[in-house]
């Protein structure tokens, strides 16, 4: 017969008792496998010693005994070869509460044999334990048994006392599982040394204090002094935090609120750490604590976080002061370096527009800049400048550069000669950091029309004629700051009523992948197509300017005759 989970192997009627003759044998067929780290039980046909195998009634008698039973408890019948040897044991009967590695429990171990579900089990002590109860009729109590289970490709050491008692021809055997309490402990060791923090326990009445490994580490203490008493405690505590850390202890130990306190201590190393306690008294029946349980936590490292983070949100705020005090200075200074018009000028007979569009948010000035004014004998003065860099330092440089140009311009020095001297003021500069500079300069004759321009390493103006747009050819001339023998030529163009003309800095050209030379062929097609329409400066600073995509100042003076 065939044993199941829910019915053991029993002999046929009249095989006898436990202790009766050998009934005939059968084939023995193949038994489960482990494999992949799982534990399979097959049922199967074994070779049993019928009179080894209890009556129905004795079968049914024992798995009543089990169910009155707590904890795990199985009982064992052999299943014998055709020598008479005991091949394996099949679980027979178990009580309710039985629990193997592989998560059974209950009936529902009854059927399985030991060596199908737990084949490693083979040779060991306890097999040979089982096989000694079954010969002497004495009780197998070893050492605690380990077994490795695989699940989910894992390897897992349990540990189990086992005991085991002959019983009709069968064994009980009974276990208890030893590593449960011991991997919770490992968890909370884990747990401490995460949150660095440690339990303890005052015991009030026999003056006993208890310490986890972990507080010995929080306090740099040395286990083998034992935890430190509530006398020493203070003496380690620094003095400003003594009284505040005492009152939450005489509320502790006198009203019995329980506690949440930071203080620092001095390690004996000299190093100061800010600990946290926790606590709270168990009192007696009159109300008067006889125990007080909680845990330490070393919050050194937070706090040193908060401080690091304190100090960079103080420079931030310095920092952002710094920025404050540097936008009401270039708010200040606008209006007397680059006052910028609120409608067109009208100088010599031009029609001039301005846009300055600095890159850096909130300064309303840069490194770019421009003049427009009209001189003593009655001709224009246009400039646009580009000083390299950004800010205030820029800033500095650009109006020496302005106010010099213009000064020299109004005495009626020639154009070329006047950026000469800028390239020498530049040159001789003491601070290099921003000593270079683009610059294009022109003088407008009203009565012959024609513009007089030079230019220091800076893009050709723009001439819109006609519904045509095309660069003006430059004139030698190198960047400011550059060499001490620059030369500068200059060049003439006779303006027509009707003519547009665009002085720019290259931030108005200029995109991230993009060559300078497309971006110059892309603003004359776009003036073009623009061609003479009302308020031309800002039809093409809208068609041709991405804010997102700028890396540089713009400034832009646009003339028409």
């Amino acid at each position: 017969m065939t044993g199941s989970r829910d019915e053991p192997d029993v002999p046929e009627p009249g095989s006898g008792g436990f202790g009766g003759a050998a009934a005939p044998s059968r084939t023995v067929g193949e038994g489960s496998v482990f494999s992949s780290g799982r534990y399979v039980a097959r049922r199967q046909s074994a070779v049993v010693d019928a009179d080894a195998c209890p009556p129905v009634l004795t079968a049914s008698a024992v798995q009543q005994v089990l169910d009155g039973l707590s904890g795990s408890a199985i009982f064992l019948v052999p299943r014998r070869g055709a020598d008479g040897g005991v091949e394996d044991f099949r679980i027979a009967a178990a009580s309710p509460d039985a629990l193997d590695v592989g998560g059974r429990r209950g009936k529902e171990l009854v059927g399985l044999g030991v060596l199908e579900t737990y084949p490693s089990v083979l040779g060991t002590d306890l097999w040979r334990g089982y096989l000694g109860v079954l010969t002497d009729g004495v009780r197998y109590e070893g050492e605690p048994f380990e077994y490795e289970e695989v699940l989910a490709g894992i390897p897992r050491l349990s540990r189990f006392a086992v005991r085991a008692t002959p019983c009709q021809g069968g064994l009980i055997v009974s276990w208890v599982r030893l590593d449960g309490d011991e991997r919770e402990q490992r968890r909370l060791e884990v747990m401490q040394r995460l949150g660095n923090m440690g339990w303890a326990n005052w015991d009030l009445v026999r003056d006993v204090i208890t310490w986890s490994e972990q507080v010995y580490d929080i306090f740099a203490r040395d286990p083998s002094l034992g935890p430190m008493s509530l006398e020493e405690l203070p003496r380690h505590v620094l003095a400003e935090d003594l009284p505040a850390l005492g009152d939450e202890v005489r509320r502790l130990l006198g009203d019995g609120r329980s506690i949440d306190h930071t203080f620092r201590v001095t390690t004996p190393r000299g190093e100061v750490r800010h600990l946290r306690i926790v606590a709270e008294a168990e009192a007696d029946a009159h109300g008067s604590p006889v125990e007080v349980h909680g845990f330490f936590q070393d919050l050194t490292a937070v706090k040193r976080t908060q401080e690091q983070l304190l100090e960079r949100e103080r420079a931030a705020l310095a920092q952002q002061e710094t920025l404050t005090t540097e936008r009401a200075l270039a708010a200040r200074l606008q209006h007397a370096l680059l006052p910028l018009p609120q409608q067109s000028l009208r100088l010599s007979g031009l029609t001039v527009d301005v846009a300055y569009q600095p890159l850096q948010q909130g300064l309303n000035v840069g490194g770019d800049w421009y003049s427009a004014i009209e001189l003593p004998d009655g001709s224009a003065l246009l400039v646009v400048g580009d000083v390299a860099g950004h800010g205030l330092d820029a800033v500095a440089t650009m109006a020496q550069l302005r106010f010099t140009a213009k000064g020299m311009a109004i005495t009626g020095t020639p154009l070329a000669t006047i950026l000469s001297r800028l390239n020498t003021l530049l040159w001789h500069s003491a601070d290099r950091a921003y000593s270079t500079a683009t610059m294009i300069m022109g003088r407008y004759e009203p009565t012959s029309g024609i513009l007089t321009w030079v230019q220091a390493g800076h893009l050709p103006p723009l001439l819109l004629r006609d519904g045509e747009a095309r660069y003006l050819p430059s004139p030698h001339g190198v960047l400011l700051g550059a060499t001490t023998s620059p030369r500068y030529d200059s060049s003439a163009v006779r303006l027509l009523p009707g003519d547009h003309l665009l002085f720019f800095t290259d931030g108005l050209v200029e995109a991230p992948g993009v060559l300078l030379d497309d971006g110059l062929d892309r603003l004359a097609r776009t003036v073009a197509e623009l061609g003479d329409g009302p308020r031309p400066l800002d039809a093409v600073l809208e068609a041709f300017v991405d804010p997102p995509a700028r890396r540089d100042d713009i400034c832009v003076l646009h003339v028409g005759v």
